[in-house]
């Protein structure tokens, strides 16, 4: 992609764990992606990654698309037995992540069940610190999305990485320079911090980005509040929230920042099911048009 205004990426995501991500790739690749990341969800369920990385490059051809992440979600933290499957997943996505053609491997740090945020910095220390040098002697990045899966500070059974001050925890127990984030700014919304300013302080350690967005509703909060019955705050396709895609564009480009947003849909209580693809159709349309440069045959 010769076209400098194209060093953002829009894509989408693609669930890799029943085995037919090639083939969900080879039915939508030619809708207008840029870039697909192909992710398991706590276990590869004893695939041969390594084929599936060729099929799915195979599924591409020759198309202007890339796979630059794939994900491994799920809580590598623990000793359950598909926790130890998330682990070895981990293990088996940095392995082969360059048979898709991918550099960083997305996923959630793990977390010590139902305990505070700061006592699993101990075993994120120990599990994280392998897997970094595990990944960097293979050129490859990790990058931990900022879901709180509903956790707080208090508790939580999935992921750490959800909030800026455990960022700084995490990054002071891991300094590696190939450990970051797959940030987004719906994960920052829900819990009502303003994600814009976090791309001015963070971008060198955001590795990956999700389109998915978020529509707060206010008067909720107002007249009920966070804790009531009414429901203050949905996740959305990019396009149907709050936030202004050009702005968070800009300040990624201001930050020097080039990579892919792949959408990640499934959470959108309107463009979901028989509707999903028309969302996420919608959302790669609008998310080009706030990165610009689909239009400079024309504009020229």
């Amino acid at each position: 992609m010769s076209d400098p205004a194209k060093s953002i990426r829009i894509g989408t995501m693609i669930s890799a764990s029943a085995g037919k991500a090639a083939e969900r790739i080879a039915e939508i690749a030619d809708l207008g992606f840029e870039s697909f990341e192909p992710f398991f969800w706590q276990t590869t369920n004893g695939q041969d990654i390594a084929d599936l990385g060729k099929r799915c490059r195979e599924a591409i051809g020759d198309r202007d698309i890339t796979i630059s992440t794939i994900g491994m979600f799920g809580n590598p933290l623990e000793d359950q037995d598909m926790d130890r499957q998330t682990l070895q997943g981990w293990k088996d996505c940095i392995d082969n992540a360059h048979h898709f053609g991918a550099t960083c491997v997305a996923g959630f740090t793990g977390r010590v069940r139902n305990r505070p945020l700061t006592e699993s910095l101990p075993q994120y220390r120990k599990v994280w610190s392998e897997l970094a040098k595990r990944a960097a002697d293979k050129g490859i990045r990790i990058a931990f999305e900022n879901c709180a899966m509903d956790g707080n500070w208090q508790t939580g059974d999935w992921n750490i990485a959800h909030n800026p001050d455990a960022w700084e925890l995490m990054f002071n127990e891991t300094p590696d320079d190939n450990i970051g984030l797959e940030w987004e700014p719906c994960h920052q919304m829900v819990y009502l911090i303003d994600p814009l300013p976090q791309i001015r302080k963070w971008a060198p350690k955001i590795f990956h980005v999700h389109g998915k967005d978020a529509t707060i509703r206010w008067d909720v909060i107002r007249e009920h509040g966070i804790f009531g019955k009414e429901k203050f705050v949905f996740m959305r396709t990019p396009g149907f929230g709050d936030s202004n895609w050009t702005d968070i564009i800009s300040e990624l480009r201001l930050a020097g920042w080039s990579g892919s947003i792949d959408i990640e849909g499934w959470h959108d209580p309107v463009y979901r099911n028989a509707l999903e693809m028309t969302g996420q159709v919608h959302a790669l349309n609008h998310l080009k048009q706030a990165r610009g440069g689909d239009y400079l045959a024309i504009a020229g």
